[in-house]
């Protein structure tokens, strides 16, 4: 789509001031004040939407969300929990063969997926009893309530909070310079929002079970299932991720992009959190003798498997567009030197 311009610009050669006319540039005082004020606005709903997520978190721990936390027994559980996820969002890192993100951008939205994880708490649960309760039709059909839930509040609203983590500041900054830089921070983003989820699962798991069995049989158990539930935020965000820094290489259709982007993330999102809930007890009960957990085990092995394979092959072709770009670049440098010496 080429770049659109007002006519008057269109009908100059360039030669014309056509300040505030149909261009603009920052030449006056008031023009600076206009500049700054924008800033400070812009500056401000940044930080206040940082400081809600932060008081949040610290309303948790003080209502003992994470009351167990502290225990380093407890924490080593949480650690273990996202080491799946851990490597994957590396591998993703590792995989981008343009220059390599910085570690401060990279930790900075790794903690803002952690904070704003609390964010998609609160709208799930305010919001979730309303979609499965509609999509029931009130309890007549309770499978139409879970593909409600997940499909219209928890994969949207996760995906979308994660996406903001990376919005919010690694996006802005300048080590944001290809389009595979979205699915690095996206994965990141997942990251971040898997160790905090994980968190608050295992501690409010081990604090009920450890009535009935002692804390490292209590802990040990939920772990395991978080650690498989883990690497699938990593893969969502990921593909959110990519078509965010698609968006911005192509501002003309950003806002499609992002809504592609979430959309992908929140129905892969959302078809694993029904089938997790739906489908593998239903086969578990089918398969006499098999136990849950296994069923559990190997569909995460395949779903998990096939989305993560769709978005490695993704990175693939961008990474090999960009070995052939700078293959054609490099040769046409050195036709060019050769051009010049004869």
């Amino acid at each position: 789509m080429a770049e659109r311009r007002d006519p008057v610009e269109a009908r100059t050669d360039g030669s014309t001031d056509l300040y505030e006319i149909s261009d603009w540039e920052v030449r006056s005082g008031f023009d600076r004040f206009a500049v700054w004020l924008y800033e400070m606005v812009v500056s401000a709903v940044r930080w206040g939407v940082i400081t809600l997520a932060v008081l949040i978190l610290i309303g948790q721990f003080a209502l003992g969300g994470f009351g167990l936390l502290a225990d380093p027994r407890v924490g080593a559980f949480v650690l273990l929990s996202v080491v799946p996820a851990f490597v994957l969002a590396a591998y993703l890192w590792y995989a981008d063969v343009t220059a390599a993100e910085p570690l401060e951008a990279l930790v900075a939205t790794f903690l803002l997926g952690i904070l704003f994880a609390s964010f998609a708490g609160i709208l799930n649960s305010r919001l979730g009893g309303i979609a499965s309760g509609l999509g029931s039709g009130f309890g007549a059909v309770p499978v139409l309530g879970v593909l409600a839930l997940y499909f219209l509040v928890v994969g949207p609203v996760e995906e979308v909070v994660k996406l903001l983590a990376v919005r919010l500041h690694a996006y802005r900054a300048e080590s944001f310079n290809a389009v595979i830089d979205g699915a690095v921070y996206g994965a990141v983003a997942g990251l971040g929002f898997a160790t905090i989820e994980n968190a608050l699962y295992i501690t409010q798991s081990v604090e009920s079970l450890a009535q009935s069995m002692n804390l490292i049989e209590a802990g040990a158990g939920i772990t395991t299932v978080r650690a498989l539930a883990g690497p699938g935020h990593v893969i969502y965000s990921g593909f959110a991720g990519y078509y965010l820094g698609l968006a911005k290489f192509n501002q003309e259709h950003a806002g499609p992009l992002v809504v592609k982007g979430v959309t992908i993330a929140a129905l892969i999102h959302g078809a694993y959190n029904t089938s997790a809930t739906v489908l593998v007890p239903a086969v578990a009960e089918v398969l006499t003798g098999v136990s849950q957990f296994a069923v559990f085990f190997g569909f995460v092995v395949v779903y998990d498997g096939l989305f993560g394979y769709l978005l490695v092959r993704k990175l693939s072709k961008y990474n090999n567009a960009y070995r052939d770009a700078s293959s054609s670049d490099r040769e046409g440098t050195i036709s060019s030197e050769r051009t010049e010496f004869e």
